[in-house]
């Protein structure tokens, strides 16, 4: 935990209740253990997408589908949301809820199978542009797909990216952390340092939840 716990349950007891059918699907996610957008998250997310209204949305892991499902209740109806995920235990999931006609705006979302960096390559060749991109997928990956989503990625468009701070672990010597953990410890430290050092960004950290970047691409 990066906040306070009572300072983080207190700002989530002032948040706006989920749609009933999201927030079943959110109960269910945690009983499961799925990891899905924290509570407060959610509140950022949800403040960003009802501020800047996006028309086109690329989510890069999509797990079970509760973060597009969100996304999708909090923008208009001329919002297209494109979402990847490849893990096939995820996916079943996720086409599952994705296709379920209780969930009134899943007709926004597109899902695409398959690994994140090839798909993302074939978004660039396919000529798409996004105005805001929500990334929470492999954290050892990111670094590897920046160079895509920045091609992706629209003027004064808005990359959100998720679980930066690693439960608060990023502050911590590399001889600290336990050996399996090395390598995603090092890239996203490489990730933060790039994103909050590049002429084309505007980056903002946030400890709020696992640590949220929010970044703004500028026009050149």
């Amino acid at each position: 935990m990066i906040v306070d716990e009572r300072i983080t349950a207190y700002i989530n007891s002032l948040d706006k209740e989920l749609p009933s059918v999201l927030l079943e699907l959110e109960k269910e996610a945690l009983e499961k253990h799925v990891p899905i957008i924290k509570k407060e998250t959610q509140g950022v997310l949800r403040f960003l997408l009802q501020l800047q209204q996006p028309k086109r949305i690329l989510e890069v892991g999509t797990a079970i589908g509760f973060s597009a499902l969100f996304m999708s209740e909090y923008t208009g109806k001329d919002c297209a949301i494109t979402t990847i995920e490849k893990v096939a235990m995820r996916l079943v999931e996720a086409e599952k809820n994705l296709a379920n006609p209780i969930f009134p705006n899943k007709d926004k979302i597109t899902l695409r199978k398959g690994e994140a960096l090839e798909v993302l390559k074939e978004l660039v060749t396919e000529g798409q542009c996004y105005d805001f991109i929500f990334l929470d997928a492999a954290k050892a990956q990111y670094m590897s797909f920046l160079p895509e989503l920045m091609k992706l990625l629209g003027k004064n468009g808005m990359l959100v990216t998720d679980n930066v701070l690693q439960d608060g672990t990023v502050i911590n010597s590399r001889y600290s952390i336990t050996r399996r953990y090395r390598t995603i410890h090092s890239r996203m430290r490489e990730y933060l340092y790039t994103i909050t050092h590049m002429e084309e960004l505007s980056t903002v950290i946030l400890p709020v939840g696992d640590g949220i970047a929010l970044s703004s691409k500028l026009e050149q």
